[in-house]
């Protein structure tokens, strides 16, 4: 497994995880200025847009004319921030290869089946043939490439699980040249202990690749999570600032996406680099927490008083 120095971890901010549940849609312009802030507060590796069908998924609709505006302010060149664009098909891929600033593209890889019928309508087979044309058609474009293995924490599905399963898949995407993994705990019923024994469990047969978490939990159990994670060798991050954006899956409105400041704050106090200091933190959650309270009342809901 690749991993970076004791004292320095890689985040990924999402805050396209967090936004496509919200009930209002964010302005074009909101996105591209919020995104703007985020870099310039020392975000330097974002999930930010998705290249899927806007009927699915309306609140990505506008995936193109974000990474415009974006790219007016950062150049889409090394001096640039990561940006990460999910796709689910080929035509997503056509789509995100031609969009400037996407630096990286990223899949969903299930290994649940009916996770993966459910959400791609797709076979193992047609899973995995798609995962070696994205691989083939990054590396040509000079683009990276991220998977996630979906499900890699166990499913309420009561199908088949176990560490070999997801070793498969891992070792698997090692093979055909995939160097960016993550596991993720979809349904977030991983407990610490369950997020340490999968990531040593698998992490030996990773040599080579950059493997990472996204997970999902209540709040009062993230730190654990996070702190779990690091201790068995993970030094890639993903969350969310404050915590915005559910699991559907889950079936408790209190899982979500961990709190970036969660994770930034649990891994500072053990001298962790992060490249994000407390002040640029603080104004982050704050330009969050607005989009939160703007975008995440239903149309019709009343207003606080």
């Amino acid at each position: 497994m690749t991993a970076g120095p004791e004292n320095s971890v890689t985040i990924i901010e999402c805050p396209r995880d967090a936004w496509q549940g919200l009930p209002q849609i964010i302005p074009t312009q909101t996105k591209i200025v919020y995104l703007a802030q985020l870099v310039s507060l020392g975000f330097r590796h974002l999930d930010a847009v998705s290249f899927v069908s806007p009927k699915h998924v309306p609140q990505m609709a506008d995936s193109e004319e974000v990474m415009a505006g974006l790219t007016e302010r950062f150049p889409a060149d090394k001096s640039g921030p990561e940006v990460i664009g999910i796709v689910v098909n080929e035509q997503g891929l056509k789509r995100a290869l031609a969009t400037a600033g996407v630096t990286t593209v990223g899949y969903p890889y299930s290994i649940s089946a009916y996770f993966r019928r459910a959400n791609a309508n797709m076979t193992r087979a047609e899973s995995r043939v798609l995962v070696e044309t994205l691989q083939k058609e990054t590396t040509s474009a000079k683009r990276g490439l991220v998977v996630y293995i979906s499900m890699a924490f166990g499913n309420p599905y009561d199908e088949p699980w176990g560490p070999e399963i997801v070793e498969d898949a891992l070792v698997w995407l090692k093979e055909i040249g995939v160097r960016t993994v993550s596991l993720a705990d979809t349904v977030g019923t991983a407990s610490p202990q369950d997020v340490a024994a999968l990531f040593n469990a698998v992490k030996n047969c990773a040599d080579g690749v950059e493997l990472g978490v996204h997970l999902h939990s209540r709040p009062d159990g993230a730190a654990e999570k996070v702190l779990a994670a690091f201790k068995a060798g993970c030094r890639r991050f993903d969350g969310a600032l404050t915590g915005l954006g559910g699991c559907p899956f889950a079936g408790d409105e209190l899982v979500g996406n961990i709190p970036t400041e969660t994770v930034l704050t649990t891994l500072a106090a053990r001298g962790v680099s992060t490249g994000v200091d407390t002040k640029s933190l603080a104004m982050a959650c704050a330009i969050t927490g607005e989009i939160r309270r703007t975008y995440g009342r239903e149309v019709n809901a009343p207003k606080p008083n």
